[in-house]
This record gives C-alpha cells, sequence and structure tokens, in this order.
C-alpha cells in the first residue's frame, strides 16, 4: 500500500478517535519529528530538514540539518545530528555551547534537554532570552537519567531509558527544580503544551493524555487513552491542536 492509500485508510478510522476530530494538514515527506508552541509548528524530516508551518504549506527553516527542532516562550531551538545546540536568531540558527540530542522550549523560557548520556540540563530564562550574547553559556546539571524531557507551566515531565515517566518543578530564572515524583505507566516521550497539557506515546506507538493536573498537583490523577489505527512516532499540543507524526511519516491535526 503506498502511502496516499495508507493515508485515506487513516483517514477513515478518524471517528475512533473518541473525542478527537482529526484532519490532514500540509503534509511533508518523511516527517519525522513536530512541536507546536506559542501558536507555531515547527517540525524535521528524515533527511534532517528543519520547518514551519506557513500557510498551507511547509516552508524551510534556516540552512542548519536538525535532528530535532522546538519552539515556545524560549523561542526556536534545536540539535543536529552531532549533538550541537542551536537557537533561530534572525533568520538563521546561531550556535549555542554544549551538546544534547533533545531539547524543549516549552517552559517559563528557560532550556531543558538530555544529552547522549540520559544527562539532564536546563538554561536559565536569561540567557535564553539574551542569547546570542557574549561569554560562555552556563548549562546548569540536574539529578537522575532521561532519555526525553518537556516543560509546561504546571511542571517538567520526563521519561528514562526503562520508559518510567517522572515529574518535576523547574524554576525558570534559577534552573533550580524540585525533587522527582514518579508517575505510574510506561512512555518513550512525554510532551508538555504551553497549557499544562501533558501527552506521552509508548513504545506501542499508543497515545495517553494525563488528567486532572493542577498546579498543586502537577502529576495529575488518571490517563486517558486517544486511539489511533496506525502507530504514532511524535506528538505535540498547542492551542487546543495536537499535532501528531505517525510512524509512518504522516502528520494529523486533531481536536478536541
Amino acid at each position: 500500500m503506498n502511502a496516499v492509500a495508507t493515508f485515506l485508510l487513516l483517514l477513515s478510522y478518524l471517528s475512533n478517535c473518541h473525542g478527537w476530530t482529526c484532519t490532514a494538514p500540509p503534509q511533508q515527506p518523511s516527517a519525522a519529528q513536530i512541536d507546536a508552541g506559542q501558536g507555531q509548528v515547527v517540525m524535521t524530516d528524515s533527511s534532517s530538514n528543519a520547518y514551519f508551518l506557513s500557510g498551507s504549506g511547509w516552508s524551510k527553516l534556516g540552512t542548519v540539518p536538525l535532528s530535532h527542532v522546538t519552539v515556545g516562550p524560549a523561542g526556536i531551538w534545536g540539535v543536529d545530528s552531532f549533538d550541537k545546540i542551536y537557537k533561530f536568531v534572525r533568520g538563521d540558527f546561531v550556535s549555542v555551547d554544549g551538546l544534547l540530542q533533545q531539547v524543549d522550549a516549552g517552559g517559563n523560557e528557560q532550556i531543558v534537554g538530555v544529552n547522549s548520556a540520559d544527562n539532564i540540563f536546563c538554561l536559565k530564562s536569561s540567557i535564553t532570552l539574551a542569547y546570542p550574547q557574549p561569554g560562555p553559556v552556563a548549562w546548569t546539571p540536574f539529578d537522575g537519567l532521561l532519555t526525553y524531557f518537556s516543560c509546561g507551566p504546571n511542571g517538567c515531565w520526563g521519561v528514562n531509558s526503562a520508559d518510567n515517566i517522572y515529574v518535576t518543578n523547574v524554576n525558570p530564572s534559577t534552573c533550580s527544580k524540585t525533587s522527582w515524583t514518579q508517575v505510574p505507566g510506561a512512555a518513550k516521550m512525554a510532551e508538555v503544551g504551553t497549557d499544562g497539557s501533558v501527552f506521552v506515546v509508548n513504545s506501542n506507538g499508543d497515545v495517553f493524555q494525563r488528567t486532572g493536573i493542577t498546579s498543586s498537583l502537577p502529576q495529575g490523577r488518571d490517563w486517558v487513552q486517544i486511539p489511533f489505527c496506525l502507530p504514532v512516532k511524535h506528538v505535540s499540543y498547542d492551542l487546543g491542536h495536537l499535532w501528531v507524526v505517525m510512524e509512518i511519516g504522516l502528520i494529523l491535526d486533531c481536536q478536541q
């Protein structure tokens, strides 16, 4: 079955997404990863090209090949296949000190991420907003090991190599944090929307949303599955839109 036929089959099953209505946004072949924040949507494909959603199509984002890109209150950031870090400034990406394989800009203007050894780092908001600036960039290390880390207004969520899920609170101005709280469940990635909504994808490509999250209960209360007919690779959430990249590289835009 070719990609077009598979996509049409996928659309025929969208009514099974219990409470969610999914449509087909503009497609970009071999989509690999997607991120949404501040009303913007960015993505990378399997060839390390970065794009942003502009009107009825995807436009190339800068000239640097990226394996992961993120957008949020701290701006647009990315990392390449050599774990070098970049920030989008005045039309293109400029390099930032440090090495990370995944970054997230969805918190309160701080940047967080993990490196290839699963070490966790944070860059405080005064540096993220002012960069590029003279002098070295000082990343704050966190205790623990994670393979994916994402922040929002009510907390930061991460997963480790055993697919365990954790949540903590991070002060954006100092990069100090609270202790880790383990959350029941298993996931290979966790994404926090800029409104605090949390979605995870597990090793089977299933998508779940965490319910009951508040400022006083950042770990929430329960998981609700959002069923899809094909395995999901990556998700991101912003302004009521759940952006989904399927394992086969197709993109969905879902709303409740």
